[in-house]
């Protein structure tokens, strides 16, 4: 399917390809926006809604079938039909295991970011758990929950605007978009396969992130066969609101 996505030419100087972000679960484009405005100065920006989120379509295989495989594919369509051959990917959570499987497969895929991501997230029961509630109730029964690891407890309290917020893009999330990357994710396993990712890489973690910690992102460095680079910022699993200059300034020395 082609994806619902938001586009920036650069404003500057085009220092290279384009720059595709893929976002968590339960987000939308808006996830990106700091990004956006930030990186639009000198590269060509492309944020893409996930199937079932934001103003992509309804997911296009049954329930239970979607793999991380399915959902790059989505994003390579897209990106064809966008008239784009090469580009580098910046992927966050969900997008960040969409943007590894690029990496490794795709000729296309010059540079890449990992964000708050990992080679596993915890296996088929813990997702088909949380499949099978969002289809049933829709993404309102794991708000809170999802917004608690989203952002860092002080931020969260602090900016009780912001965390509404966010609360409300997983709201707006459907059951059934939720639930597709669900079932993609409970069968993510891709630790064996980083080898296979020869392009600069960068891994970005959230100091504060209980859902994907430090160790775990950076661990994808580790065993990738390209140059890799690690940073930390503080946050939660979705820094790029929280520590925006920080997430900024990373991407903008690793894309230059």
């Amino acid at each position: 399917m082609i994806l619902h996505h938001v586009e920036y030419p650069s404003r500057g100087e085009d220092t290279g390809v384009p720059v595709v972000f893929l976002g968590s679960i339960a987000s939308t484009t808006n996830m990106w926006l700091p990004q956006l405005d930030a990186l639009s100065a000198n590269h060509r920006v492309i944020a893409l809604d996930h199937p079932g989120h934001g103003r992509s379509g309804k997911p296009d295989l049954p329930a239970g079938e979607a793999t991380v495989s399915d959902l790059a594919d989505n994003v390579l369509k897209t990106l064809t039909h966008l008239g784009v051959q090469e580009f580098a990917v910046v992927g966050l959570s969900m997008g960040g295991a969409i943007a590894q499987y690029l990496a490794a497969t795709s000729s296309r895929v010059t540079r890449a970011a990992f964000l708050c991501t990992a080679t596993a997230f915890g296996g088929k029961e813990k997702w088909a758990e949380r499949a099978q509630l969002t289809r049933a109730k829709g993404t309102e029964a794991m708000a809170d929950a999802v917004v608690s690891l989203w952002l860092s407890e002080d931020y969260a309290t602090t900016h009780p605007a912001t965390r509404d917020w966010y609360r409300s893009m997983i709201r707006r999330t459907s059951g059934e978009g939720y639930a597709h990357g669900a079932d993609a994710l409970g069968c993510w396993d891709f630790a064996s396969r980083l080898h296979r990712i020869t392009c600069p890489v960068l891994t970005l973690a959230g100091a504060d992130d209980k859902s994907t910690p430090p160790e775990v992102v950076h661990a994808i460095a580790e065993k990738v066969s390209g140059p890799a680079t690690t940073v930390t910022v503080p946050g939660g699993h979705v820094p790029t609101l929280e520590s925006a200059d920080a997430v900024n300034e990373a991407l903008a020395e690793f894309l230059a």
